[in-house]
């Protein structure tokens, strides 16, 4: 099955701070699955590395006080689209991420404080019915019957 998985957690550089997140799980995933990499906010405009940004309402904005909203939307519609286009069964992406984060995101404090809630991407992929899990639930994929969506 094809994975839409953010870029970060393959090992990718891609984070706010020229970082990554790689995990111990990505091989195995990989093995069983076809993983397509992304990264929403790159594929929205922003650079690598840019200042943090996080989540207040249905606005994001960086800590210098910028609002990137327009950026990140424009990288979850990329995201959807890539999904879309090479027939994607699930999704699996950075957790707490303003723009990947399921479930919970940071609240915009900028003091790293979560809140419930998704991210821009998480919300556009699971508006238009899509499985979107976190990494600590790839586990899911990797059971005999991670297939099924």
């Amino acid at each position: 099955m094809k994975i839409l998985i953010s870029a970060c957690l393959l090992g990718l550089p891609c984070r706010y701070d020229g970082t990554s997140k790689p995990q111990l799980w990505v091989e195995e995933l990989a093995r069983r699955h076809e993983l397509i990499p992304m990264c929403p906010e790159q594929m929205g405009g922003l650079p690598t590395p840019r200042n943090p940004s996080e989540r207040r309402g249905d606005r994001v904005v960086m800590c210098t006080g910028e609002d990137v909203t327009e950026q990140y939307r424009r990288g979850a519609a990329c995201a959807l689209r890539l999904y879309q286009l090479l027939g994607c069964k699930a999704a699996v992406l950075k957790e707490r991420s303003p723009s990947c984060g399921c479930g919970a995101v940071y609240d915009g404090t900028f003091t790293g404080t979560l809140t419930a809630g998704d991210g821009v991407t998480a919300a556009l992929l699971r508006a238009h019915g899509i499985r979107v899990l976190g990494e600590s639930q790839v586990l899911e994929l990797l059971a005999p019957d991670g297939e099924k969506p």
